[in-house]
C-alpha cells in the first residue's frame, strides 16, 4: 500500500498560474484547489507587471479565478471555462 502513495505523490505536478496586471497593486489566485481561500496563494509581481504563481496539484479538474485588488477576473490565457453558482465564469484547469 505505502508504494501506491509514493507514486500518487510523483504524480503531482508543478503548475505556473500568470497574469499580466501591471497596474495592479494586489494579486490572488483563488481556486477549489486551495478551498477558495483568499489568503493562501498570494502572488509575486515582477518588475514588469506580471504576476505568477506556482502551485503543486494532483491530476483532476479544477475551477479557479484571479482576485485582484478586490476584483474578480478570468485568467486571459484560459479560455476553458464553466459557469459557477454566482453567475459568473470561472476557468478550468486538467492537469
Amino acid at each position: 500500500m505505502p508504494k501506491k502513495e509514493r507514486s500518487k505523490k510523483t504524480q503531482k505536478k508543478r503548475i505556473t498560474f500568470k497574469l499580466e496586471a501591471s497596474e495592479a497593486r494586489e494579486a490572488i489566485l483563488v481556486g477549489d484547489f486551495n478551498s477558495w481561500d483568499l489568503k493562501k496563494h498570494s502572488m509575486k509581481r515582477d518588475g514588469k507587471g506580471r504576476w505568477t504563481k506556482v502551485v503543486t496539484l494532483a491530476p483532476g479538474k479544477y475551477e479557479y479565478k484571479f482576485l485582484v485588488d478586490g476584483q474578480w477576473h478570468n485568467d486571459p490565457n484560459n479560455d476553458q471555462m464553466v459557469a459557477n453558482s454566482f453567475g459568473t465564469l470561472n476557468n478550468i484547469l486538467t492537469v
